[in-house]
């Protein structure tokens, strides 16, 4: 290998930032408590704990955008 000045080995991407399209920050998921079935709004890095009850026990909603499977 030789070794001349600014040779970067392949790692000159590494300097840019990511660029994912439209940069929109995460927004809060909707989950139902198992205990007492309230809707939380929680944060992402938030704990998962319900604000009514703090039962730890959260269940996704499901979506509203309509799945279809197509099977064989």
């Amino acid at each position: 290998m030789s070794s001349q000045p600014g040779n970067n080995y392949g790692n000159s991407y590494n300097n840019a930032a990511p660029s994912y399209g439209g940069a929109q920050p995460r927004q809060e998921m909707s989950y139902l408590c198992a205990d007492c079935g309230s809707s939380n709004e929680i944060k992402p890095r938030e704990p998962i704990r319900c604000r009514q009850c703090g039962h730890r026990i959260m269940y996704k909603k499901r979506t509203n955008r309509m799945v279809q499977f197509e099977a064989r």
